[in-house]
C-alpha cells in the first residue's frame, strides 16, 4: 500500500494537486482553512484532519500548498501547526511560493525534530495542477529529494521534477521562473499596445511572431489572453503580486539589481489597485493598453 500523504491547504491549485494524490492511490489526509474544499476532497476519498498537528500525526509525508510565507509559518509552526505532531523520518514538502530565507529557517526547524524538509515550489498554473503536469523545482537533501520523486510525479510532469540544490533553491529557482515570466508579459503587452495603436491586426501580430524569435509560451498563452480578453484567473494578480514582492526582498538581500522586475511590480500593483486582483496575472496588459488610450 502506497504512503499516506497529508496535504494543508486547498486552493485553487492544491485542491487538484491533492485529488491527483488521491487518483494514484495514497492514502490522503487533507485540511483547510475553508470546509468546502475539505469536504469535496472528503467525497473523493481523503480523511479530513481538525488541525496541522493532526495531519503530521496522521501521515509521515506532509504537503502544504499555501498563499504566503506567514501562512506556511503559521501552519508549521504555529499552535497546533506541523511542527508539533512530526513522526520521527517525516518529509515535509512545502510547495508553496515563500521566501526562500524563510524556508531555509523553517527547514532548519524540522530537522530539529528528526524530520526533514524540501521546498517544491511549482508553475504550470490551475492547467498544470489539474492535469498533473507541473512543473517542480526542488531544494533540500538530495536522498530525500530521490524518496520523494514518485510522490511529486503524481503532481508533475517527472521531466520537469528538478533537484536544483540544497534548501531554498527551489525557492530561488521560481523566483527565476516569475522574473523571466514578468520581462515577457511586459514586452508581450508593449507590443500589442503598439499593434493596436498603429491600427494593425494584434492576431497576425502575435501569429507571425510566434514563427521567430520572439516565440513564447507567454506569448502563445497568454497573448490569446490578451486578445480574447479572457482573464479569467488561471494564477491569480494578487498571488503574482506577492512573488515579485519576494523576488525583489531577495534581489535587495542579494545585492542583485533588478530594475525589469521592479517596473513590472508596479505594473502589478496597478492592476491590483484598479481592482484586478483576482484577475489572471496577464491583465496587466489592461494597464499598459489603458495607458495607451486603448480600450
Amino acid at each position: 500500500m502506497l504512503e499516506t500523504i497529508g496535504f494543508i491547504g486547498l486552493g485553487v491549485m492544491g485542491r487538484p494537486m491533492a485529488k491527483n494524490l488521491i487518483k494514484a492511490g495514497h492514502p490522503l489526509v487533507v485540511h483547510s482553512r475553508s470546509r468546502g474544499p475539505v469536504d469535496e476532497l472528503v467525497a473523493s476519498g481523503a480523511t479530513a484532519a481538525g488541525s496541522p498537528a493532526e495531519v503530521a500525526r496522521l501521515a509521515p509525508i506532509v504537503i502544504t500548498m499555501l498563499p504566503d510565507t506567514p501562512d506556511v509559518e503559521l501552519v508549521l509552526t504555529g499552535p497546533h501547526g506541523v511542527v508539533s505532531a512530526l513522526r520521527p523520518n517525516a518529509v515535509v514538502i512545502d510547495m508553496s511560493s515563500i521566501s526562500p530565507a524563510a524556508t531555509t529557517r523553517l527547514a532548519a526547524v524540522v530537522a530539529s525534530t528528526g524530520a526533514t524538509m524540501l521546498d517544491a515550489p511549482v508553475s504550470g498554473g490551475e492547467i498544470g495542477a489539474v492535469n498533473g503536469s507541473l512543473s517542480i523545482m526542488v531544494g533540500g537533501d538530495e536522498a530525500t529529494f530521490a524518496r520523494m520523486q514518485p510522490v511529486l510525479a503524481c503532481m508533475g510532469n517527472p521531466e520537469r521534477i528538478v533537484r536544483i540544490g540544497g534548501s531554498g533553491a527551489g525557492q530561488i529557482c521560481k523566483i527565476c521562473n516569475q522574473v523571466a515570466i514578468g520581462g515577457a508579459l511586459a514586452g508581450v503587452s508593449e507590443a500589442f499596445a503598439l499593434a493596436r495603436k498603429t491600427g494593425v491586426d494584434v492576431a497576425r501580430v502575435r501569429q507571425a511572431l510566434l514563427g521567430g524569435f520572439a516565440a513564447s509560451r507567454v506569448l502563445d498563452v497568454h497573448g490569446e489572453r490578451m486578445l480574447t480578453g479572457n482573464y479569467a484567473p488561471g494564477f491569480r494578480a494578487a498571488l503574482y503580486q506577492k512573488d515579485l514582492r519576494i523576488a525583489n526582498e531577495a534581489a535587495a538581500a542579494n545585492g542583485v539589481a533588478m530594475p525589469a522586475t521592479a517596473l513590472v511590480a508596479q505594473l502589478v500593483n496597478a492592476l491590483v489597485a484598479s481592482g484586478g486582483a483576482d484577475l489572471d496575472y496577464a491583465a496587466i496588459g489592461t494597464v499598459l493598453f489603458g495607458m495607451a488610450g486603448i480600450r
